[in-house]
């Protein structure tokens, strides 16, 4: 299959990225390569809120796959079969993920759709591209009893007075809501399920090209530091 684009987004690794599409309200472009990058091909587009990203695993597509898998949700310690669950680690390496729809610029031969939710490492190979139908994609009676509802860490997120000095700063020059993204990603729990003991433990996460040092505990979910990544 060939790629028809590839987006573009604040994550520069895998770490950190939401496990599912629209948790955190991060903004990415997906820009259309030729010969795909046509006003034609994207006529009509315009009338969705959402769109379904079919891409390829592309970070993980060369380390093969497992019939198992221990999936984070269930703390790593239980396995399932590959297909049921949403690994990256699959026979055939291709992702879904469902995202809004915010705009789509035609400039020329520049064809560029802007999205909300997508939780792609920067760079992915964009394999197609298809309208949400809301009658026929949402069906409020599906069942998964092993991941019935979203789970987030309860606790607040308190920034130092160093790192909300500097994500203030940054949220001005980003024109992004920073605080609210890295809220969002960091009560996701990015840890590995076996170190979510250490509360001590410091992480960091890439975004927009910044170092996102924390800590969680019982009590809070610290942010100690944002630093351009080059000074990490």
């Amino acid at each position: 299959m060939t790629p028809i684009g590839y987006i573009h987004s604040p994550f520069d690794e895998k770490f950190g990225i939401p496990r599912q599409p629209g948790l955190a309200s991060i903004r990415a472009e997906i820009e259309l390569v030729p010969p795909f990058a046509s006003a034609d091909a994207v006529r009509g587009l315009e009338h969705c809120s959402h769109i379904w990203l079919v891409f390829l695993f592309s970070a993980t597509a060369d380390q093969g796959w497992s019939p198992t898998v221990r999936p984070p949700r269930l703390g790593g310690n239980q396995r399932l079969g590959v297909f049921a669950t949403r690994s990256p680690f699959r026979p055939n390496p291709i992702g879904l993920s469902c995202v809004r729809l915010t705009s789509i610029r035609c400039e020329g031969d520049s064809i560029r759709l802007e999205v909300e939710g997508a939780d792609l490492l920067n760079g992915t190979p964009i394999l197609d591209i298809k309208p949400y139908l809301p009658y026929s994609d949402s069906l409020p009676d599906a069942e998964f009893a092993l991941a019935s509802k979203i789970e987030r860490l309860q606790q607040p997120v308190v920034f130092s007075p160093e790192a909300e000095q500097t994500c203030t700063a940054l949220s001005q020059q980003l024109n992004q809501p920073l605080a609210r993204q890295i809220a969002e990603i960091l009560s996701c729990d990015p840890r590995p399920a076996y170190k979510k003991g250490d509360s001590e433990r410091i992480y960091g996460v890439s975004l927009y090209g910044q170092n996102i040092r924390f800590r969680i505990s019982d009590e809070q979910i610290e942010v100690i530091s944002i630093t351009p990544v080059s000074e990490a």
